[in-house]
């Protein structure tokens, strides 16, 4: 130290260039450093930010699968929707069609009935008409008779010659008649 210190009251050390022991241990402190540094912090750095970009990259592959996903849905029930109305469709125009031969069944029948009652009725009236014809008849004949007794002056009672009369009478007037 004395050394040092009688050369001491003059430096003869140049401030510009640094002295060599310290470059040494701040050489040996820098790569000390560099060496924890590569070691352990930088491959724990490394992992955080993979998984950071995992997570998102992986976020971002969920969001376009689920998209995908979502739009495959959109459209089957677009799909479903469209084959709904089709067949919504079918339906109304099969029911349409139902009614119409339910329609047109039911005019037919009711064409039969129709037809039936007037032909029941047409067959009445000629019934009925036969009917007064026979009456009108034995009416006429009974009328005619008192009439021709008064005529004739004699009694035209005798029933088998009244009908065969009042039968030719009738034949006469009918056949008169048809001309």
């Amino acid at each position: 130290m004395y050394f040092l210190a009688a050369e001491g009251g003059e430096s003869t050390h140049n401030p510009i260039i640094p002295i060599w022991q310290e470059i040494v241990v701040g050489s040996v402190a820098f790569a000390v450093l560099c060496f924890v540094l590569m070691k352990f912090v930088f491959p724990r750095m490394e992992q955080t930010f993979q998984a950071r970009v995992d997570a998102i990259e992986g976020g971002i592959k969920r969001a376009e699968a689920a998209q995908a996903e979502a739009n495959q849905l959109l459209e089957q029930y677009r799909a479903q929707l469209a084959e709904a109305r089709t067949d919504a469709a079918k339906i109304r125009d099969d029911a349409r069609a139902d009614a119409e031969g339910i329609r047109q069944d039911i005019l037919g029948k009711a064409r039969e009935e129709s037809d039936r009652i007037i032909a029941a009725g047409k067959e009445q009236l000629a019934a009925e008409r036969a009917t007064i014809v026979r009456e009108l008849r034995a009416e006429v004949g009974t009328i005619a008779v008192d009439l021709a007794s008064k005529i004739v002056g004699e009694s035209l009672a005798d029933e088998a010659r009244r009908k065969g009369t009042v039968d030719r009478f009738l034949s006469n007037l009918e056949s008169t008649g048809a001309r």
